[in-house]
């Protein structure tokens, strides 16, 4: 069964073409989750590469890994490989198709409605999904910095501890000690869902900060 296939495990069906004027070509992105690369073909991949490597819901993430092909108008057949799947904690599967801030092209729109349809067959999901609001991505962003479990330096159980009742972000660094060597502990935990803050307001000094009792992160 085609649900039943990890498909976390494979490599690209198809690579992404270097296009002449696009500002972000191919590339790789460390993966948290994965503890490893994964490829991306553009730049509003890239930013959905990052934002499922942050959800704490997603244990596994790989790029292009599969092609669907349906028949078409007149028996034409059409191909479609979704730019990335996610492997969700409950061990369902994630097609994501990525729109740029531009918006979905109407071929995509339509393929979208096949694509959804097939993954419901196979016990799974699709998402054709377009930029985060700004405010969240450039948070998300900036503790993507921070995301290598090195930042932790083995200080998780104590920034949980410190941050156990909601406490602005400078206070709680200032108790853990020298913020040269804290803050990078703090943002770690922020971004493995140890510690948690509104990601829809700016991220500042003063941003109040609560442990979440998500356990060590990633």
């Amino acid at each position: 069964m085609a649900g039943e296939q990890r498909l976390e495990d494979c490599l690209p069906v198809r690579p992404f073409p270097v296009l002449k004027g696009r500002r972000v070509a191919p590339g790789w992105w460390w993966s948290a989750t994965n503890h490893a690369l994964v490829h991306y073909g553009f730049k509003a991949m890239r930013t959905q590469v990052m934002m499922l490597d942050h959800d704490p819901q997603v244990v596994a993430l790989a790029c292009r890994p599969v092609e669907l092909l349906w028949r078409g108008r007149r028996g034409k057949t059409i191909s479609h490989a979704p730019h990335l799947m996610a492997r969700m904690a409950d061990g369902s599967g994630l097609l994501v198709d990525c729109a740029s801030r531009f918006g979905a092209g109407r071929r995509l729109m339509r393929r979208a409605l096949h694509l959804e349809a097939a993954a419901a067959v196979a016990g799974w999901h699709y998402r054709l999904v377009g930029p985060p609001p700004p405010v969240v991505e450039t948070n998300v962003r900036w503790l993507a910095g921070y995301r290598h479990p090195r930042c932790a330096r083995g200080g998780l159980a104590e920034v949980a501890e410190c941050f156990a009742a909601p406490l602005a972000l400078v206070e709680g660094v200032r108790r853990l000690g020298d913020p040269i060597a804290v803050w990078p502990s703090v943002f770690h935990a922020l971004w493995a869902g140890v510690l948690s803050a509104p990601l829809d307001r700016p991220l500042h000094e003063r941003a109040l900060t609560v442990a979440s009792g998500a356990g060590a992160g990633r």
